[in-house]
C-alpha cells in the first residue's frame, strides 16, 4: 500500500518465511566479542601449553638464519633462496597457530547462528555509502552500546593485567640477573600465564554480548501487522485464487468419490433426496464404511452410477438419513446402526447368491434407533 504507514509498530513474531529469507541474506545472530573470546582463551593456552616449544623451535631458525656459508654471502642468487629458506621455516612453527585460530573464530561464529555463507551478505550495498546511514550508525544506540562495551572491555583487561603485573613483579626484576636461556624460559612462562588470565576476562565482555545480539536480532525481524498480512496473501495466494483451489480440489474428491460408488455394496436411497453407498469386506473385522454419500443432485448422480455399475439399491428413508447425518465419506458407519444395516447388506448378499442356488433372504425393514432419526433439514426426529 502506498499509504501504508511506514512508522508502524514492529510487534509481531517473525514468521519462518522471513527468518529463511534473513538466512538467505546472511542475516542471522552473530556476536564478535564471543569470537574474540573463544580465539584469544584458545591462542593463550595453547601457547601456555606449547610455547615453550615453539619459542625453542624459532630461536633455532633465527640462530640459523644468522649463520650463513660463505659461498651463498658472495653469490647474488642463493642469498635470496636462503633467505626465504629461512622465512619458511619461521613460518611452518607459528602455522599452528593460525590453523587454531581459524578453527576457532569458524566454530565460535557459528554457535548462536549456525553456519551459514550468503554471497547476498558480500554484496555492495547502496546505504553503506550514504550519508546519513553512517550518521545513525555512528550516533545510533548500536555505536553507544558497542561503545559500553569496548569501555568495559578495556577496564577488565587493564585490571587484570595490572593485578598480573603487580604479583609477578619481584619475578620480572629478577629476570635481568638471570642468563639469558632461564631468563627467556622464566619470561615466556609469566607472560603466557598472564595472557591466559587476561583472556579469560574476555568471557564475560562475551556473556553480556551475547543475550544483547540474542534480543537485538528478535527485534530486527519482528514485523508489523501488515507485513504479516501482506506475506500471507503472498503465500497462501489472493481470495479468488484459494477459492478456485478449493473448487478444484472438491471436484476432485467428488470424482474420487463417484468412482467408489461402482465398487460400492449398496445404495440406501431415500428414495429421491438422499443417498449412500456402502461397502463391506466380510473377510475382515470392520464395520462398513460410507464410501460415498450426497443429496438432491449428487444423490442422483450416485444413484446413476450405481445403476450404471449394477450396484443394488436400497429404499429406506430413515436409514438413509441416518447414515448420511452421522458418518462421513471413507468412515465406518456407528455402532448403533450395525444391526440396521447388517440386515440390509444380508439382504445384499442373498441377492447376490441367488444364481448359484441360494435362498433369498426375506426383504427386511430396518429399524433405526431413536436417537438417530433424522429429519431432512438435519434435525432429529422426535
Amino acid at each position: 500500500m502506498a499509504d501504508q504507514d511506514t512508522s508502524e509498530e514492529r510487534t509481531e513474531e517473525p514468521t519462518a518465511k522471513k527468518l529463511e529469507k534473513a538466512r538467505e541474506d546472511g542475516q542471522v545472530v552473530r556476536s564478535q566479542e564471543l569470537s574474540v573470546a573463544a580465539m584469544m582463551i584458545g591462542i593463550a593456552s595453547f601457547m601456555y601449553i606449547f610455547g615453550g616449544a615453539m619459542v625453542v623451535q624459532l630461536s633455532q631458525v633465527f640462530a640459523a638464519g644468522f649463520t650463513f656459508d660463505r659461498k651463498i654471502v658472495f653469490s647474488e642468487n642463493l642469498l635470496p633462496a636462503a633467505f626465504g629458506s629461512q622465512a619458511m621455516s619461521g613460518l611452518f612453527v607459528a602455522v599452528p597457530i593460525f590453523a587454531l585460530a581459524v578453527v576457532i573464530a569458524f566454530i565460535a561464529a557459528g554457535m548462536l547462528g549456525g553456519f551459514n555463507f550468503s554471497m547476498k551478505a558480500l554484496a555492495p550495498k547502496a546505504s553503506k555509502i550514504n550519508p546519513l546511514s553512517g550518521l545513525k550508525r555512528i550516533f545510533g544506540t548500536k555505536a553507544l552500546v558497542d561503545l559500553s562495551k569496548a569501555i568495559v572491555k578495556f577496564s577488565l583487561v587493564g585490571a587484570v593485567l595490572y593485578l598480573v603485573v603487580s604479583s609477578q613483579f619481584e619475578q620480572l626484576i629478577g629476570i635481568g640477573f638471570m642468563d639469558i636461556k632461564p631468563a627467556m624460559n622464566k619470561a615466556g612462562d609469566i607472560i603466557a600465564g598472564g595472557a591466559v588470565l587476561v583472556t579469560l576476562t574476555l568471557i564475560i565482555a562475551a556473556a553480556i554480548d551475547v543475550p544483547y545480539q540474542l534480543y537485538e536480532h528478535s527485534q530486527k525481524m519482528k514485523m508489523t501487522k501488515q507485513e504479516v498480512k501482506d506475506e500471507f496473501k503472498d503465500t497462501e495466494g489472493r481470495p479468488e485464487v484459494k477459492a478456485q483451489i478449493r473448487r478444484k480440489q472438491r471436484e476432485m474428491a467428488m470424482g474420487q468419490m463417484m468412482d467408489a460408488v461402482g465398487s460400492a455394496d449398496v445404495i440406501i436411497v431415500n428414495p429421491e433426496h438422499f443417498a449412500v453407498a456402502l461397502s463391506y469386506d466380510p473377510s475382515s473385522s470392520g464395520a462398513p464404511t460410507v464410501v460415498a454419500k450426497g443429496v438432491d443432485f449428487l444423490a442422483r448422480g450416485i444413484r446413476e452410477r450405481a445403476g450404471d455399475n449394477a450396484v443394488p439399491v436400497f429404499l429406506s428413508p430413515t436409514l438413509a438419513r441416518a447414515l448420511y447425518f452421522t458418518t462421513d465419506v471413507n468412515q465406518s458407519i456407528p455402532e448403533s446402526l450395525y444391526y440396521a444395516v447388517a440386515q440390509v447388506i444380508a439382504y445384499v448378499f442373498s441377492l447376490n447368491s441367488l444364481g448359484r442356488g441360494a435362498a433369498v433372504a426375506e426383504k427386511p425393514n430396518p429399524e433405526v434407533p431413536q436417537g438417530m432419526r433424522y429429519n431432512t433439514d438435519g434435525t432429529l426426529a422426535e
